[in-house]
């Protein structure tokens, strides 16, 4: 099994590296990053690179592709190469993923028109542009498109998908292996729950609100 894991300048790293430590814990599977070329690829920090050891053209076919978010994406919206590759390998792949933002170039490339899917909060409307239809949820299944919210939300999509292909004792392996029990320090994990005037400072410097 193939999963490939997109990456593109200043992608978020949990985004693409939750995943894959959930992910690559399936039997049998062989975990890629890919990019338009190949060499390391900075996390929107710019203190992180990860290395794409693969061309988007070399890996035409994997099983599973997950596409992470990150400020980098909206650069991405019109990079005409990544979207077609999207539309390419989503013609075979089994499980179409992404992660916060990455939901939003599924949608630019067509793939989730008239599918619910789920986003960071900040960027949720924007999907309904693209013919998607936004939830709040933290992980989504549509058929074989699996979106997650923002950041920390992909270790949960990648787990659910790991239930999917491998079964549920297994899935419940790899989050006992990896001791993923989350007890934050505080309750404000989402817009819903956080403090008004916390969720408005984010929401006025977002760059979905300026743009």
């Amino acid at each position: 099994m193939q999963i490939a894991i997109v990456l593109f300048d200043r992608f978020t790293a949990l985004d693409a590296v939750g995943p894959y430590e959930i992910l690559s814990r399936l039997p049998d599977a062989r975990t890629v990053f890919v990019a338009e070329r190949t060499g390391p690829v900075r996390a929107d920090t710019g203190f992180l690179a990860i290395t794409a050891d693969r061309t988007l053209a070399e890996v035409p076919r994997p099983d599973i592709v997950v596409v992470p978010g990150g400020p980098g994406q909206q650069e991405q919206m019109d990079d005409e190469p990544l979207l077609d590759w999207l539309r390419t390998a989503d013609a075979t792949s089994t499980w179409t993923t992404s992660v916060c933002t990455g939901s939003l170039l599924l949608a630019a490339a067509g793939l989730l028109d008239g599918r619910r899917a789920s986003s960071h909060w900040l960027a949720l409307d924007r999907l309904a542009r693209f013919g998607a239809e936004p939830t709040g949820e933290r992980v989504v299944l549509d058929d074989k498109y699996v979106t997650a919210a923002g950041v920390s939300a992909g270790i949960d999509m990648a787990l659910t998908l790991v239930g999917r292909i491998a079964g549920d004792d297994h899935a419940m392996a790899v989050q006992l292996a990896t001791e993923y029990d989350p007890q934050p320090p505080y309750d404000a994990g989402s817009p819903q729950k956080a403090p008004a005037d916390l969720v408005e400072k984010l929401r006025s410097g977002s760059r979905f609100t300026l743009t």
